[in-house]
């Protein structure tokens, strides 16, 4: 090899290492947020779970009792199957509304698609708060709701609905329901325009209809829009605070109570903050088992 050869290998490699090390320096900062934002409490929390501790007394080391508590204490325990309930209601329902919707909306192209569209996704840009204020309105015994049962001669089924302990969960799982099913039909009609319209030709030529041309093209090319839509939709029943502590604080009795209301009021109320500290680390690692089990699950051929 020549020496201006030599030469010119050398500066291309003093220019690749100048520049990993200017990426590895504008990626310092906010690497350093995230540390001290979220790792940093993280771990702390990771060690206060280790401890019987109140938050203003000494802490008593207790190892993992805090985390036995959370699964053997039939009220904390109960936290899960509430939880499975809302996933139905947050994830399974919408998902499968919004590939309806997608299906349909994509199919037969009609005026005014984009105004429906833009009102079912508007519980998106609504705050949590909001939202649980205008239906805590709509479920009262005097409400809308109610109202309207009662107009229509079905007096019997109207109900105090956030206080009854049969339909409190249902009810708030509704609210979840209209909350995320604009998300995931505005996700899989943005996924649908998305397919080659050849696929949906050739479907069509080897005489499939809608039903099979939408198992057979729809959903397989939505595979990646589905997995963003679990995940998120999953996590967001299993995280579900405000919502809950607005309308019924986890009642009546504990019949609405989830892992995250526990959690609050193990810190706030109690308080426990050992067990606290333990119930969000149980949430954080399922929310993490859950997004990596989709996320390998989506890419499988």
């Amino acid at each position: 090899m020549s020496t201006s050869a030599t030469k010119t290998v050398v500066r291309r490699r003093s220019l690749r290492r100048r520049t990993r090390w200017v990426g590895l320096g504008c990626a310092a900062l906010p690497l350093g947020m995230y540390a001290l934002v979220v790792l940093v409490p993280l771990a702390q929390s990771f060690q206060y779970s280790f401890f019987k501790w109140d938050g203003v007394t000494a802490s008593t080391w207790v190892g993992f009792d805090n985390y036995v508590s959370f699964v053997t204490d039939p009220v904390l325990r109960s936290t899960f199957g509430h939880v499975l309930v809302l996933i139905g209601f947050f994830a399974l329902l919408p998902i499968a509304l919004g590939l309806l919707s997608a299906a349909l909306l994509t199919r037969a192209k009609q005026p005014g698609m984009a105004v429906f569209r833009w009102i079912f996704f508007l519980p998106q840009v609504m705050t949590t708060v909001v939202i649980a204020l205008v239906f805590k309105r709509i479920y009262a015994p005097d409400g809308p709701l109610n109202q309207a049962l009662r107009a229509v001669g079905l007096d019997s089924f109207a109900k105090t609905w956030l206080g009854d302990f049969t339909w409190a969960l249902p009810a708030l799982g509704l609210i979840g329901t209209w909350v995320t099913f604009g998300f995931c039909m505005v996700l899989f009609i943005s996924g649908t325009s998305a397919i080659a319209p050849e696929l949906y030709e050739a479907a069509r030529m080897d005489g499939a209809g809608p039903v099979r041309e939408f198992f057979a093209v729809t959903l397989p090319g939505l595979r990646g829009q589905m997995a963003v839509a679990l995940t998120l939709t999953i996590t967001a029943a299993l995280r579900t605070f405000d919502l809950v502590w607005i309308t019924t604080h986890g009642g009546p009795g504990t019949s609405t109570l989830t892992p995250a209301v526990a959690l609050y009021k193990a810190a706030f109320q109690n308080p426990q903050v050992g067990l606290a500290a333990a119930i969000g680390v149980v949430m954080a690692a399922m929310c993490l088992v859950i997004a990596v089990v989709i996320t390998r699950i989506s890419e499988r051929d």
